[in-house]
Order: C-alpha cells, then structure tokens, then sequence
C-alpha cells in the first residue's frame, strides 16, 4: 500500500492530499456516466457528468454536481430545472459528444439522440438506461463545483440494460458476479 500525503501547513497535525493524487485515486473509482441537461428548443444545454447520485427517496432528490466554470450552470440556475439522463452501455459516443470530446456545443449536441421532455421541460433522452427530471431545490458551492440538489417531478426507466461506467480513464460498463 502506497500513501501519499503532504503535511498541513497550518500545524493542526491533519494530512493534506495534493490534486494529482486525489484526482488518481478517484480515476479508480467506477461512477456512472449522466447527461445533465436543461433548456428548451434552441436553448438547450447539455454535459457528461459523473458526479450524480441519489439523495433521498422521501422525497425523492438527487444530487448533481457541475463545475462553477461550466456553460450549463448559469441555464440550470435560470431555468431551475434539470434532467439527470443515465447511459447504458452502448451510449458512450454520446458521452463523449457531450464532453465535448467531438467539437460541438451548445444545442447542436442535441442532433444526436432521440430527446423528449418530462414534466420540467428540461430535454431528456428517450432511451436512456433512466433518466430523473428534476426540479432545482437548492444548491451549494464547493471551491470548483456547484452541488445541486434536484426534487424528482418525473422518471422514465424503458431500457433494460447495463449501465455505462467511467473507471480507470475509460468507458466501461459492470458485469455481474457469479456467486
């Protein structure tokens, strides 16, 4: 086991962990792959993000966490409404146009894949693994990111398959274990 770990500066004793080992340690965690979207017609505005999880199930609330810098964030703040739309296995080239891995923004990136809306009106992936759409509660601010708590008004779960993973700098997706 290897640790690596800098000493406070500040005297208190607590270890300090520098940003290129924390961002490697997470690089091994498998999380999966989302498509945070909001907007309306040409206004539309969409990102792969990984950080999004469920909060609570009474009510029902996720969170999803959006870089400060990121374009999508100013919308979702205006718009107060977002769409959490989790990919399966065979969605990473919309991952990664969504990443911006291909060069297109803003709503072009929705020429690709089939896109409805829900009960906010926030664009959702109509084949999707499942997608929450999702009304803003409220939000905090990290030092780099927004965490945004969303109330779920509406799911749709129609595929019955794996979901997409992002583990180890690369898509992937989980196989079951055999027991």
């Amino acid at each position: 086991m290897v640790a690596n770990v800098m000493n406070n500066s500040e005297g208190t004793g607590a270890a300090r962990v520098d940003s290129l080992t924390f961002r490697a340690a997470m690089k091994k965690v498998a999380t999966p792959v989302t498509i945070i979207a909001t907007g309306t017609g040409n206004l539309r505005h969409g990102i792969t993000a990984s950080a999004v999880c469920s909060l609570s199930d009474q009510p029902p609330m996720i969170l999803a966490c959006v870089n400060l810098n990121s374009t999508i964030l100013p919308h979702i703040r205006a718009n107060r409404c977002f769409s959490a739309n989790f990919l399966d296995e065979d969605q990473s080239a919309l991952a990664q146009h969504f990443a911006g891995m291909t060069k297109v923004y803003g709503p072009e990136r929705f020429n690709l894949g089939n896109w409805g809306h829900l009960a906010t009106g926030s664009p959702v992936l109509e084949n999707s693994l499942t997608v929450f759409d999702c009304r803003l509660e409220c939000e905090y601010d990290s030092p780099t990111h927004a965490v945004l708590v969303g109330r779920v008004e509406a799911i749709l779960q129609e595929r019955a398959s794996r979901a997409l993973v992002y583990a180890g700098g690369q898509f992937s997706f989980p196989a079951p274990i055999s027991l």
